[in-house]
């Protein structure tokens, strides 16, 4: 049920992207979809549209927390976990094809603390998974992290 609501919403996200505004209308619209998670003892979320700079909506929805019954805010931190990927996919996409960078560069540049492996590593081998480089939590539950730690 709820990724009947989620794309749609998403889609009128996006779509509105391209207005100058929000309308009351369009407040409205977007409020009407995520009003299911805004019910006592449920999981939540929250919006934040920005258009020009400037914030156009902004508003949270139902629990941040179950057990201690905190709700959400505007200013609520999400853990995003592996949705982060697709935009920042994304935004590397947009930056090549302005020419701010290039898929074949080596990520160096752009992260130097990072050791020199022997090999290159290019943003592209990032964007494929095919880097070598090990997941940080496959790192952390060699070395005896477990999720609940």
């Amino acid at each position: 049920m709820r990724f009947k609501i989620l794309i749609p919403a998403c889609l009128l996200l996006i779509a509105l992207q391209a207005n100058a505004q929000i309308s009351e209308v369009q407040y409205q619209k977007i409020d009407s979809l995520f009003l299911e998670w805004n019910r006592p003892n449920h999981p939540g979320g929250a919006i934040g549209i920005m258009q020009n700079g400037q914030t156009a909506m902004s508003k949270a929805y139902g629990l941040a927390s179950l057990e201690y019954l905190v709700p959400n805010t505007p200013g609520t931190i999400f853990n995003t976990g592996s949705v982060s990927k697709q935009f920042t996919a994304m935004g590397i996409v947009v930056l090549h094809q302005q020419g701010k960078l290039s898929v074949d560069d080596d990520i160096r540049i752009y992260l130097p603390e990072l050791p020199d492996f022997g090999e290159t590593i290019t943003i592209r081998h990032m964007l494929h998974h095919t880097s070598g480089l090990r997941s940080l939590h496959a790192m952390l539950e060699l070395a005896g992290w477990r999720g609940d730690d």
